[in-house]
């Protein structure tokens, strides 16, 4: 036997293909973990399986268990950024099975309505009709429904059955029912036509035909396979999207420091102690020690703070941020794979990796209920004929227990309730991934929220202006303005946007980068800055009363710029992030849902105490001044003390939480990457969406279990009826349909669901938005 595995080991992943249910997954992780000594999971979301192997055993065999347990395995190949020239709106490899599937749902669909009604609708049915439903039905039957054919077939193989074996043997039962009725019974002959009767007649089965049975369940199934599709390959995005962040190429200084030659070469020839420029507005290469220059480096993709930070020589300086207002020449310190970029890249790919996997209720119950459903037909066919019933007779009876078996309504169950809950939410700026996040909003207890662009604005905003003793405090502004009209530091920004128009000339103007700027203004020597600078530049305090304004106001996690003139300080601009207006009532509507909510922020604890305050946030659930890998570390910290999390953010570092967490709930106003990492989007950029989000997502969740009850009632009533042989086939396929019609109309109550912000957002997701999704 050998030996267990070394704790520790790093895990292999492969990834997997061919698994068209969860029951899939559940039997390639069985066969793995029978390996000795091997650990498995395998997440059928993301189509992956991460396996720790023991010493002496090798992924080769892992992969071939997996190969003959009849699906495909392969080791990932390495991400990278897309290189210049790269098509970069490509789809994935994953897309092809969704295009397809697509293709085959929508067809399938297209001939089995006109199918469905022939049969149904005894007025349609004109001489010869039957032959055309029969040209109608085929291609569904044996190219719609290949799918289902060629899984059975796998599986069987493999002794093993699905839903897809069900699927399979109903539509091809139905199919060859039909066809020998149409060429060895009376169903052929011009002027043929169909009653609905209860119990079949002996001998009645060579005069009936039931494609529509066999048309309506491969287009209902087909469909659902393919949301279902469609929502698993965005499980990559995220990680696309981290990549996509960071420059692709920069320009090096190959002679060293002091020199002014450059050479512009991609990111990935970057190494180790390679000096490389970065001016102003370009994205720093990759992480790095500045060696000269000075500059406010925009870090809120990554920390999703608003406030730039000040570098100069000595500073560290991250790969993916910008820099905003100065020229820097940075030393490289990691490259490649130990980027803090990649690392988050590694944070989301883990996070999503070991996801719990969300069992759907048909594939749960798949494992007993297909074989079941074999035998009760098998000993159905057998019990008639020992009887001495006619063969006929004995195999209607069989054909009426595979077709009343067939999951119809179980195929509709899911995406019906989906399509219009999802459909509603679009109107009101939710957005969906699939069914499993439904499941996560039924039991999330504890409401994670970021601060910056989920309950503030993410904007700097011009809060007050404070001037000296004497001092006019629209005098502080305008001057400050007109001096910061020339920087384009987001502070300047915040402040010219506050001020009145028109705003005076500036002569001399110079900026100290980190510090200030300076200039003339209406002939007074002016100074905006750091409030310490200007203390130090005029030898002289601030005063013991504007001092005091700063320390309050620091206090509170605000951002102060001292403004002075003719060597004296006269005043202060206090600026800072801005709480949205509907985020308390957000919040005491997530209280309402009993949740109970948390705030998480990297900023400082003054900072993140006073939003909380504001919102109605308890401060003893205020996480503050935390980095990326520590929120991933907080949701995972609340989720071992039995919590199930939800968490609501917008910024690259709220991604590996978002997908760490049982339910992601992303700002639409925020970064690709978070909103890919998460469960749920909201396109309105309202936290009261994350409300509607909820509610809505559970309303869906009561629908899609209501939907299957009746479909699984509807089996159990119909099953002994058809094995008593007191169910025609044909009523058999009524019933299917009936079952059908209630879903979807069960389905459709959800167009009335209404948002907690009123009748006014029930516009279309703004086209920006779906854009950048």
């Amino acid at each position: 036997m050998a030996a267990p595995p070394e704790v520790g080991a790093p895990p292999v992943v492969l990834e997997i293909s061919g698994m068209t249910c969860a029951s899939c997954a559940m039997r390639i992780e069985k066969k793995l973990n029978r390996m000795p000594g091997v650990e498995a999971s395998v997440n059928y979301a993301t189509e992956k399986a991460t396996v720790r192997l023991p010493d002496g055993t090798e992924v080769a065999e892992a992969i071939a268990t997996v190969e003959r347990t009849g699906y495909g395995a392969v080791l990932p190949a390495p991400p990278r950024p897309p290189a210049d020239g790269d098509d970069a709106a490509a789809p994935p490899a994953a897309d092809a099975e969704t295009t397809s599937l697509r293709q085959r749902a929508l067809v399938s669909s297209a001939l089995a309505l006109p199918t469905l009604l022939l049969s149904m609708v005894t007025p349609l049915q004109f001489d010869n009709w039957q032959w055309l439903v029969l040209t109608l039905a085929s291609p569904v039957v044996v190219w719609g429904a290949w799918p289902f054919h060629r899984a059975a077939l796998v599986n069987a193989r493999h002794g093993a059955a699905t839903m897809d074996t069900l699927v399979s043997i109903g539509v091809v039962a139905a199919f060859a029912q039909s066809v020998y009725a149409l060429f060895f019974g009376m169903a052929g002959m011009p002027g043929m036509t169909m009653e609905l009767r209860l119990v079949t007649e002996p001998g009645a089965g060579g005069n009936e035909i039931y494609l529509e049975v066999a048309a309506v369940v491969t287009a209902a199934v087909l469909v659902g396979r393919w949301l279902e599709a469609r929502a698993k390959n965005r499980s990559g995005a995220a990680l696309r999207a981290l990549l996509d962040l960071g420059a692709k190429d920069v320009a090096v200084l190959p002679d060293g420091a002091g020199t002014t030659r450059e050479e512009r070469v991609a990111v990935d020839r970057l190494q180790v102690g390679d000096l490389f420029v970065v001016r102003p507005g370009e994205t720093v290469a990759t992480d790095g020690v500045v060696v000269d220059g000075r500059s406010a480096v925009d870090e809120s993709v990554l920390t999703g703070e608003p406030v730039p930070v000040e570098v100069g020589p000595g500073d560290p300086v991250t790969g993916a941020t910008t820099s905003t207002d100065g020229r820097l020449v940075v030393r490289a310190v990691r490259v490649g794979a130990d980027t803090r970029l990649a690392q988050m890249a590694r944070l989301v790919e883990s996070a999503q990796s070991g996801k719990a996997e969300v069992q759907r209720l048909a594939d749960r119950v798949s494992a007993v209920f297909v074989p079941v459903v074999l035998v009760v037909a098998l000993l159905t066919l057998v019990g008639w004929l020992v009887w001495g019933d006619d063969p006929t007779a004995a195999f209607t009876a069989a054909v009426a227990v595979l077709v009343i078996a067939c999951p119809c309504a179980l195929g509709l169950a899911t995406p019906t309730a989906l399509l219009v809950g999802t459909g509603r939410g679009a109107q009101l700026g939710v957005l969906i991934k699939g069914p499993e996040v439904l499941e996560s909003t039924r039991r999330v207890d504890t409401v994670v929220l970021d601060k910056t662009g989920t309950l503030t604005t993410g904007r700097m905003r011009l809060h007050d202006v404070v001037p000296g003793p004497g001092e006019d405090r629209d005098d502080v502004l305008h001057l400050a303005a007109a001096l910061e009209l020339g920087s384009e530091h987001p502070v300047a920004r915040a402040v010219v946007a506050a001020a009145p128009r028109p705003l005076p000339t500036v002569s001399g103007f110079a900026s100290r980068q980190g510090l200030g700027v300076a200039g003339t203004v209406d002939e007074r020597a002016v100074v905006v800055g750091r409030p310490g600078w200007l203390a130090q530049e005029w030898s002289q305090p601030l005063g013991a009363e504007l001092a005091q304004a700063a320390d309050t106001a620091q206090a509170e996690g605000r951002t102060v710029v001292a403004v002075g003139w003719d060597g004296r300080a006269r005043g202060l601009l206090v600026l800072g992030d801005t709480v949205k207006d509907t985020a308390a009532q957000a919040v005491a509507e997530l209280r309402g849902l009993g949740l109970r909510p948390y705030l998480l922020t990297g900023d400082n604890r003054a900072a993140a105490r006073s939003v909380a305050a504001q919102v109605g946030i308890d401060p003893d659930d205020v996480l503050a001044e935390v980095m990326p890998e520590d929120k991933l570390a907080e949701v995972r910290r609340l989720q071992a003390q039995g919590r199930v999390v939800a968490m609501v953010g917008d910024g690259v570092n709220d991604a590996a939480a978002l997908a760490a967490a049982d339910l992601g709930v992303a700002m639409g106003t925020g970064t690709d990457v978070a909103i890919q990492a998460s469960d749920i989007t909201l396109v309105r950029d309202d936290l009261r969406a994350a409300v509607d989000a909820v509610r809505l997502s559970r309303a869906t969740l009561r629908t899609i279990k209501g939907n299957l009850f009746w479909a699984f009632a509807y089996n159990t009533a119909g099953i002994p009826l058809a094995v008593a042989g007191l169910l025609n086939p044909l009523l058999a396929g009524v019933a299917m349909a009936a079952s059908s019609v209630f879903v979807v109309s069960n389905s459709l109550r959800l167009r009335r669901f209404s948002s907690v912000a009123g009748a006014g957002v029930q516009s279309s997701p703004r086209q920006g938005s779906a854009a950048r999704r």
